[in-house]
């Protein structure tokens, strides 16, 4: 990590993102850094998870510090996974007091837990709360139970609210997650999961199509033809009927996959991702993020428990990202978003093929017109699935 980008005031917010990289199994369909207790061995236990992260944290600060960044505050913190809650909620409680002694936390950030719904209890979640969590992303995915049994989830659909109001009872935000697209899924059975969410009344929905990656033991069903993959009509019906009943209970959406009852109710560390603020990503396989240089870690926990044992960042590789990229992704990621991007914050909006690709979404209705005159990119409602061809039609 020898490229050193001019520092930024240290004023700077930062967030921080802790990756625990454990499940009790692993979803036919997920393709993320985790890993069951027994494909573990060495220094890579849950046991001693918190302790490496700890450590981690600790030589991180010092690396920011030798380039000169001294933040002042964590604007957010998520924990995120794997499943966070396989660790006792002392552990969390002890990694979240142990960053904060570090820097401190703003006044008024956002505390956010992932958890499954089968692994929390009430205790656990009010030690969370006392701990200084303000908000459980419950993994819902599905209220039928035929969808669960094909992404491999193992939880009762009952828990669900049983989780959200133990929530609730501790005075946290609730984000429920749902995933529409699983094959064999009817667009009923995305129906009956709407309204199961809105019969809870989350603070915060998040909506993602399923992507099959291909080394998963989905993508190996659908190769031999045990499963079918949905069509795009389905796709875009779901997203639509997902979108149309979500905003008729209230909410709104302010990124093409995520809706929330109110601006106080969004997912602010998501959102500082989309913005390209600075990140720590603490915790085997993370990425972090720093003025534009980017690195991430090894993936395997033994390997991540070694390298900290040696005081080494357990770091795999780095890069720094030129104004031309990060340009490019601006782009991509905050034209996904309701409030748009100001369009004289981007050089590459100002060229002449950029303006006539803007003029043809416009026509077509996939770009808001007023809020191009009030010097505003956005993607209009019937634009918002359409919003990565835009992107690669500005940039081609």
């Amino acid at each position: 990590m020898s490229t050193r980008p001019t520092p930024p005031s240290a004023a700077a917010g930062l967030s921080v993102y802790i990756h625990i990289p454990f499940c009790a199994v692993r979803c036919g369909y997920c393709d993320f850094n985790t890993y069951t207790a027994t494909e573990l061995g060495g220094g890579g236990s849950q046991r001693e998870y918190p302790d490496n992260a700890c450590r981690e944290m600790d030589l991180v600060l010092a690396d920011d510090r030798a380039a000169g960044y001294d933040y002042e505050a964590i604007s957010t913190v998520f924990f995120g996974g794997g499943t966070p809650t396989l660790l006792p909620a002392d552990d969390q409680a002890r990694m979240l007091e142990h960053l904060t002694s570090l820097i401190p936390l703003a006044d008024g950030a956002e505390v956010t837990t992932e958890a499954n719904p089968d692994s929390v209890s009430r205790a656990s979640i009010a030690r969370l709360a006392d701990a200084g969590v303000t908000r459980m992303s419950f993994g819902m995915q599905s209220a039928v139970p035929s969808v669960l049994r094909t992404l491999d989830r193992t939880h009762d659909p009952e828990r669900v609210p049983q989780a959200v109001q133990w929530a609730r009872d501790a005075g946290l935000q609730v984000s429920l997650d749902m995933i529409y697209g699983t094959p064999g899924e009817r667009i009923e059975d995305v129906a009956a999961t709407v309204d199961a969410i809105t019969a809870m009344s989350p603070d915060h929905v998040s909506a993602y199509s399923l992507i099959v990656e291909g080394n998963t033991k989905m993508a190996r069903q659908l190769r031999r033809g045990e499963l079918e993959t949905p069509d795009p009509d389905f796709m875009a019906d779901a997203y639509e009927l997902i979108a149309d009943r979500l905003e008729a209970d209230g909410f709104s959406w302010y990124e093409v996959s995520n809706f929330s009852r109110s601006h106080d109710t969004r997912c602010e560390h998501n959102i500082a991702y989309w913005r390209g603020a600075d990140w720590w990503g603490i915790g085997p396989g993370a990425h972090r993020h720093r003025n534009g240089l980017r690195s991430w870690n090894v993936k395997h926990p033994s390997r991540y428990a070694a390298m900290l044992a040696d005081a080494s960042l357990p770091v795999q590789g780095s890069e720094t990202v030129g104004r031309e990229d990060r340009e490019v992704e601006r782009l991509m990621l905050e034209l996904r978003l309701a409030d748009g991007l100001a369009m004289d914050s981007l050089d590459l909006l100002g060229t002449d093929h950029a303006r006539e690709q803007i003029d043809k979404h416009i026509r077509l209705g996939t770009l808001d017109a007023a809020a191009r005159e009030a010097g505003v990119l956005r993607v209009t409602d019937e634009g918002r699935l359409l919003a990565d061809g835009v992107v690669r039609d500005i940039v081609s």
